[in-house]
């Protein structure tokens, strides 16, 4: 029996975590301070009533409420809100026959203010590290929860509104562009080889090589960001061992976030077009 959409998003969580290295991400080989491999592992499993639920046509903001709500029952705290808001429209794409650029991109633009307010309750569910928000948005500021509704829903934005109003988030670009550098990735993977997991590996450092990772940036400052690139660029040149690079950025608390959410997504794309497990 085939596997479901839903299934194969929890699957894409799961290899995304298995791949070894990440430079400085949590993989099989390496933990964080409080964060470990196994809570990726459990934050998995609890996000997949979410995902079933995005999968059966629930609202997208309610579906990536319940997948964070559910990702969030572990001991290690947020591990996968990222993957998850890229996740839950590729899965109500790929539901209705449509997991294109331009399939996406209409889920993505018909969402309502009411997404809006499922995805600031999300935050409510787990801890995650932001950036101020850019000026004029205080009201907004998706660190508020739920106390920020008010303002979404006098301005009448919707989810997409939020998300084109997110300058410099990577997650927010592919939302408003219609995923590019996931698709992109997706082929990518598909035609590599070898075990899935270390495909997951080539495709983040790939990922990390080509654009700065905006989550380093908010948290380690524009420089390191410049320097996460710049050494995947030598990584991927044979100039750096990627293992080594993983340990050091571990060490320095580097962690390239969003690549890993966009490395996730492109996991489950190249699932659902047939790459095997």
């Amino acid at each position: 029996m085939s596997r479901s959409h839903a299934e194969r998003a929890a699957l894409a969580l799961l290899l995304e975590v298995a791949g070894t290295p990440k430079p400085g991400n949590v993989d099989r080989h390496r933990d964080h301070d409080g964060l470990r491999f196994e809570h990726f592992l459990a934050g998995a499993v609890g996000a997949s009533e979410g995902l079933r639920a995005a999968a059966a046509g629930e609202p997208v903001g309610s579906a990536f409420e319940t997948a964070v709500a559910g990702m969030g029952e572990q001991e290690g705290g947020n591990t996968q809100f990222g993957c998850l808001l890229l996740l839950v429209p590729l899965v109500r794409a790929a539901s209705r026959d449509r997991l294109t650029r331009d399939g996406v991109r209409e889920v993505c633009e018909a969402t309502t203010v009411a997404d809006a307010a499922g995805f600031y309750r999300a935050f409510e569910h787990v801890d995650v590290a932001l950036a101020d928000p850019p000026e004029g948005m205080d009201a907004l500021d998706a660190r508020r929860g739920s106390d920020a509704i008010p303002a979404l829903e006098a301005r009448e934005l919707s989810l997409y509104d939020v998300m084109e109003r997110s300058d410099g988030d990577g997650n927010a670009a592919e939302w408003t562009s219609g995923f590019p550098r996931t698709f992109r990735e997706a082929e990518r993977i598909r035609a590599d080889d070898g075990p899935v997991p270390d495909r997951a590996s080539r495709a983040f450092v790939r990922l990390l090589a080509e654009q700065e990772d905006g989550f380093v940036r908010d948290t380690a400052g524009p420089e390191a960001a410049r320097e996460a690139t710049r050494r995947a660029q030598a990584c991927l040149r044979g100039a750096e061992d990627p293992e080594r690079l993983a340990d050091e950025f571990v060490e320095r608390g580097i962690n390239p976030g969003t690549t890993a959410d966009l490395t996730c997504a492109a996991l489950y794309v190249a699932l659902e077009r047939g790459m095997a497990v």
